[in-house]
């Protein structure tokens, strides 16, 4: 291999990705995009093979390859042509669930096919039976919303009308979607010219060589890692609480084979696949898979498909793992999806427990609404995450108000929500004790209230965790399981959804009405601790109490503290936040 050459290729690749990303989230209408950032951006090879991406949203990166084959299978090379831009957002084909469209773009040189730009994002609105794209009680793919087989939204270069028509024919709102199709085109259009030049400057056949090489360095890197984990049978299961339709549980259940240089993540004995739409398709349970192994093995490793080479999944059709047609999995690439990185981190610890974290609170706590916008005169919808806390690690406390394992998306500012939305938001704050308690106490989640301002609107949610908590490790305590509440404007007691409107579940639901004056609060599910939490040192105990992560309370139960610490460990000098501790 020619490393200086393979280095100077690959990082050019890379900055070109994430190049795609900021004009997609410089030109998008949407805030899940252009606040959020909830897309993913990479090169591939004309065999579908990812090459590089840049180091956006995790769920979609291991998606690609999957996303790329199934595409040039149904739109064969020979009637793809310069100029052509491929949409598709089937999960029947590859995709990972309804709300993510992904485009496609040719790269020629001198008339020959070098490869592929794509651009992969999160659509707010894709319709459906609810407005934002989450019905947490569907029962079939088409109360989803609209499915897109590859086709061609764009051919040599001008706009094929009757797909747009198609498009936005179908969504409730159709200016922002075209501006974010529009923004998706803008960056496969910047890749396509981007690797163009740097293929032309390297000419051809180095290129071709190097791009070889760098997924042969990617994958013996990857089996590289995969040695050092002891050979054998790995085990952990875990649960989504229900499915928005039956209250009943589903299990995951997750085998990882270790032998040698190779990895092979097994889900047989997983539920079968649910009613409602909590069903993962075949691209998330291969993508769960690989990003889960990307957190266990070394972050420098390139991101590209040899990297996935050494690692084999099964997914049995017809289970939440890999649900079979017409059933509904919106919500199994937001919910099901970090649970199943969850219990592979579980199953690693046992192997290597300094490579993993206590549970995180695996869930993006998608709450979608939408309505009629009086001022501007036309229809809105909306996505706001909601944010986890992180398990602790081996050397560190877990990660407070952070995306979920798959997602990596940012948060939407208080000023750019309430001026997007008929929303007065009156509390976002941190979830003082949401964190369980351990050596290395679980992250922090959010808790945010908001007051309906404007006209009636539809609320509807997905997301787990509201009956059950991220579990610890190495005794570690469990984190605090979320919540949702309601308020009407004239009640005096706060709600669930449940209770308030007779739902099924209190974290699966659509369609419920809000009115001016009625109030929403989200509670996020905080993360697990990690270790024993009589090993904590008592001054960070002392810096939580201080800072009130945790109450006074809860640290006498969890960690036996008295007011006389702060004297003995704390300092107040003022140098961090109320206090510092020594």
């Amino acid at each position: 291999m020619d490393m200086v050459t393979m280095n100077i290729i690959e990082l050019a690749m890379v900055a070109i990705c994430r190049e795609m990303g900021v004009n997609v989230q410089k030109t998008a209408y949407s805030t899940i995009f252009s606040e959020a950032e909830d897309y993913s951006c990479a090169l591939a090879s004309p065999e579908g093979e990812m090459i590089a991406v840049a180091e956006y949203c995790p769920a979609q990166i291991g998606g690609v390859p999957l996303l790329v084959r199934s595409m040039v299978k149904e739109i064969s090379i020979s009637n793809i042509k310069p100029g052509d831009v491929i949409v598709h957002n089937d999960p029947y084909r590859g995709g990972l669930h309804t709300p993510e469209h992904t485009m496609f773009k040719p790269i020629f040189v001198d008339d020959e096919l070098m490869g592929f730009a794509v651009c992969i994002g999160h659509f707010v609105e894709v319709g459906g039976m609810v407005p934002g794209g989450f019905p947490g009680e569907a029962t079939e793919i088409f109360h989803e919303g609209l499915r897109v087989p590859p086709v061609k939204i764009i051919k040599a270069g001008k706009d094929v009308p009757e797909v747009w028509k198609l498009l936005l024919a179908n969504v409730r709102t159709p200016r922002g979607n075209y501006g974010d199709l529009r923004a998706m085109i803008s960056a496969v259009d910047l890749g396509e010219s981007r690797l163009a030049d740097l293929i032309k400057k390297y000419g051809k056949d180095t290129f071709r060589t190097t791009i070889t090489d760098l997924m042969d360095y990617s994958e013996s890197r990857m089996r590289a890692e995969i040695s050092s984990i002891p050979d054998g049978r790995y085990e952990f299961e875990d649960v989504l609480e229900d499915d928005g339709i039956e209250d009943k549980e589903y299990t995951i259940k997750v085998t990882a084979f270790v032998q040698g240089d190779e990895v092979v993540i097994d889900y047989t004995g997983s539920s079968p696949q649910a009613k409602g739409p909590i069903n993962a398709t075949l691209g998330v349970a291969y993508s769960a898979s690989f990003n889960a192994m990307l957190h266990v093995t070394d972050e420098s490793i390139p991101k590209n498909s040899g990297c996935f080479r050494p690692i084999r999944v099964i997914a049995p059709a017809g289970t939440i793992m890999n649900v079979n047609y017409p059933g509904s999995e919106v919500g199994g690439n937001t919910e099901t999806h970090p649970l199943i990185v969850a219990c592979i981190l579980g199953a690693f610890s046992k192997a290597s427990p300094t490579r993993v974290m206590a549970s995180e609170g695996t869930t993006h706590g998608c709450f979608v609404f939408g309505g009629w916008d009086e001022d501007n005169d036309q229809p809105f919808g909306a996505f706001d995450f909601s944010y986890v806390g992180y398990g602790g690690r081996h050397n560190a406390d877990g990660n407070d108000a952070t995306d979920s394992i798959n997602g990596n998306c940012g948060n939407t500012p208080t000023e750019v929500f309430e001026t997007m939305f008929p929303w007065m938001v009156e509390e976002y704050a941190l979830r003082q004790d949401s964190g369980g308690a351990g050596e290395h106490r679980g992250g922090l989640s959010i808790s945010k209230t908001m007051l309906c301002t404007g006209g009636d609107m539809l609320i509807s949610q997905m997301t787990n965790k509201h009956k059950k908590q991220a579990w610890g490790l190495f005794k570690g305590k469990d984190g605090i399981s979320g919540a949702t509440l309601y308020k009407a404007k004239d009640g005096s007691e706060w709600q669930t959804i449940s209770q308030a409107f007779g739902k099924v579940s209190p974290s699966k639901y659509s369609n419920v009405p809000v009115k001016p004056g009625d109030r929403i609060s989200v509670k996020a599910p905080g993360g697990g601790g990690y270790g024993d939490p009589n090993q904590r040192n008592r001054s960070s105990v002392v810096e939580d109490v201080i800072e009130e992560f945790i109450s006074a309370d809860k640290a006498k139960d969890d960690y036996g503290y008295e007011e006389s610490w702060i004297d003995e460990y704390g300092d107040t000098s003022g140098l961090c936040g109320k206090g510092i501790t020594k």
